[in-house]
Order: structure tokens, then C-alpha cells, then sequence
């Protein structure tokens, strides 16, 4: 999925030094695919002892319904390098994660795997977090984050992980598209190096 829309519905976690372990328990790391993963997500606060759903958690209410945006406090992700965590909350439905400070390796995992994290001033994210849900307006094109008010502030993000976004496709998905080309250039170097070595009296390479 590409980032071709503006406005997003947002829900806020009003929740500083959230680490990986609580976004996705270490008890659901045995899965080694991405999928599968969302009922683990945020698992210890969702649910209680009984695995009933704890009505006071944000992800439970009903103005988090349809949410693809998360709106996060300082320091989210921190913690071990699981990329569980990143799968967990896409497979959910999030599509943008918006805080002031946002891990490094979980900000690149969340990049890899079709999340994109937007950091903010805290004026902005103080406004964004002022209510418990919303709407917001994302351009992952432009690189801005716009408030209902039409206030504006940019983010960076690295410029492969923003291509691949944009275009819908990851890392290997990114090679794959540029396959022949990389099969010209092989078959070119080979026809080079071959040519070069008969040029000086030798048996070409195999």
C-alpha cells in the first residue's frame, strides 16, 4: 500500500520510554513471520489476567476504531531491536507512528516494513496529543505533518526508505524491480572482462 492519501485518523498512547517488550511481549517472538502478530500488540495492556479487553486502554475505545495513525510520547520503541514490534503494529493497521523521539533501530525496522515515522516538535505533538483521537494530515511526498488548525511542520526521513514507501515496495522488492538491469550490467562486465583477456593472449573467464 503507497502513501497517496493526506488526512489520517490518529489515536494518542499517552505513554513516555515505551519499549519493544511492550509493544510486543517477548512470549509472541516465536513467530517468524510478519504476520500473525497483531493480537500481541500492546498484549499486556489490552488485556487482563482473564484475556478479556481492558475498556480503559486506548486501542480499545471506540474512537481508536479505524485509526492508521499512533501518536506517541518521547522515546517509543527503545528496548531490544525485535522487528516483531514494527510488524505487530502495522499488521494492526497503522500506517504512521508521530512522536518527538522515536528509537533509532525501531524507527528503521518500522521504515522497512511499511511504517512510516514522523518526528515532530513538541508544540505540535502537545497539540495532536491535547485529544484522545483525531485527524491529522500526513504527506509523506511533501515530508509535512499538518494540523487540523493548518499549521504545518516537516519531518525528515532518509530518501531510500521515503521511495520505498512511497512506491509500495521494500528492499528486496526495490532489487527485484531493478533486475534486468543489473542482469545487463553483469552479462556487459562479463563481455568486458572476457574480451579484455583475450585481448592479452589469455583464456577468457568463465
Amino acid at each position: 500500500m503507497t502513501f497517496d492519501k493526506f488526512e489520517w485518523r490518529y489515536v494518542v498512547l499517552q505513554a513516555e520510554d515505551v519499549d519493544t517488550d511492550q509493544i510486543i511481549p517477548a512470549r509472541y517472538l516465536t513467530a517468524t513471520s510478519d504476520t500473525g502478530l497483531s493480537a500481541g500488540l500492546f498484549a499486556d495492556w489490552r488485556y487482563d489476567a482473564a484475556g478479556q479487553e481492558r475498556p480503559d486502554f486506548v486501542l480499545n475505545r471506540p474512537e481508536a476504531e479505524g485509526a492508521e495513525a499512533l501518536v506517541v510520547g518521547r522515546n517509543f520503541g527503545c528496548g531490544s531491536s525485535r522487528e516483531h514490534a514494527a510488524w505487530a503494529l502495522a499488521e494492526y493497521g497503522f500506517r504512521v507512528i508521530i512522536g518527538t523521539e522515536i528509537a533509532d533501530i525501531f524507527r528503521h525496522n518500522a521504515l522497512k516494513n511499511g511504517l512510516l515515522t514522523a518526528i515532530v516538535p513538541p508544540s505540535t505533538l502537545a497539540c495532536l496529543m491535547a485529544a484522545r483521537a483525531g485527524r491529522v494530515g500526513v504527506s509523506l511526498e511533501r515530508q509535512i505533518v499538518q494540523l487540523q488548525d493548518s499549521r504545518q511542520v516537516s519531518f525528515d526521513i532518509d530518501p531510500f526508505a521515503r521511495h520505498c514507501l512511497l512506491h509500495g515496495v521494500d528492499e528486496l522488492g526495490f532489487l527485484l524491480q531493478h533486475a534486468g538491469a543489473v542482469a545487463a550490467f553483469e552479462r556487459a562486465r562479463a563481455a568486458s572482462s572476457g574480451g579484455a583477456g583475450e585481448a592479452a593472449g589469455r583464456e577468457p573467464a568463465p
